[in-house]
């Protein structure tokens, strides 16, 4: 490849590398979960796209949790999104938001959440424990401990991250 020819290239990629539009945060180069999911979605003949998200995390108690979910843009316009309201509403509560902090954080019993200053009176809290349990951020593991379902560990990060200005 003559000069010219190559420094050409090397513009050409440049360009595409400085004018492809990433996420806040998004190291260059690093959309290989990208272009891998864009190759399942042309093997599934999906023109329209998708959307992707996964995560691997590991807790500030040493719990590991590895997740990803995948749906097709066709199939998020023909569903319904009403019933996604009431999960929605229980993150937007400061309060709610805490206590599902603190649980990932290790603070998972009713009395270590009750201690905690800045969330109200017992009744309160026992208020925000149950709107988050009735819309499964949570659920309780007995005698009054309570966990952020396995499931919902990953997509309530990646909610977190998406909320960010």
């Amino acid at each position: 490849m003559e000069l010219e020819e190559r420094v050409a290239e090397l513009e050409r990629r440049l360009d595409a590398l400085e004018t492809r539009e990433r996420a806040p945060g998004a190291v260059a180069g690093d959309f290989w979960a990208l272009e891998g999911f864009k190759e399942r979605l042309r093997e599934l003949g999906a023109d329209d796209g998708g959307v992707l998200f996964t995560g691997t995390v590991r807790l500030p108690t040493q719990e590991r949790y590895d997740w990803q979910i995948g749906a097709l843009t066709s199939d998020l316009f023909e569903g319904e999104w009403g019933g996604a309201a009431d999960a929605l509403a229980a993150l937007g509560s400061p309060v709610r938001l805490r206590l599902l902090r603190e649980i990932l954080g290790g603070r998972r019993t009713a009395a270590e959440l009750t201690e905690l200053d800045g969330l109200g009176t017992t009744g309160q809290t026992y208020h925000h424990l149950r709107q988050l349990s009735a819309t499964g951020w949570l659920h309780t593991t007995g005698r009054g401990r309570y966990e952020v379902p396995p499931g919902r560990v990953v997509p309530l990060l990646v909610i977190l991250t998406a909320a960010r200005p």
